[in-house]
């Protein structure tokens, strides 16, 4: 069944709500690693994602996609393999535009995010994880 354009953009919306609530608990994670507990930048990212995608999982399987009758496990897995593609390619986005661009961390976090959130996890997440 092919999806209107009025439910795609009502899911790509609310997924967006989702990401940005599962990036502001990352990116708040990620400046106590990086400035309180001084870790590099890139190993910051991989904690902070880690803890981030829980938060985004949650909201994107009870209301962004509303996928909650679908058993937790076969969502799960999935998830679990997008978000770690996600952070080793926002890892390593950062470590590149950090090391050899020189550019600030927080900068380089932002673009990551932004460039990974919508060309990678917004069409895995919707069209595999989340698949009704």
């Amino acid at each position: 069944m092919k999806e209107d354009k009025k439910s795609f953009f009502l899911s790509f919306g609310k997924a967006q709500v989702s990401a940005f609530i599962g990036g502001m608990s990352d990116f708040a994670i990620y400046t106590l690693c990086l400035q309180w507990l001084g870790l590099p930048a890139h190993i910051s990212n991989i904690i902070s994602g880690s803890l981030g995608a829980v938060v985004n999982f949650t909201i994107n399987r009870y209301w962004a996609f509303d996928s909650a009758t679908t058993p937790v496990g076969q969502q799960l897995w999935k998830f679990v393999i997008v978000v770690s593609g996600s952070i080793g390619l926002k890892s390593l986005g950062i470590y590149l535009l950090i090391d050899f661009l020189e550019l600030n961390p927080f900068y380089a976090k932002i673009i990551v995010e932004i460039l990974v959130s919508l060309g990678f996890n917004f069409v895995l997440q919707k069209y595999w994880v989340f698949k009704k």
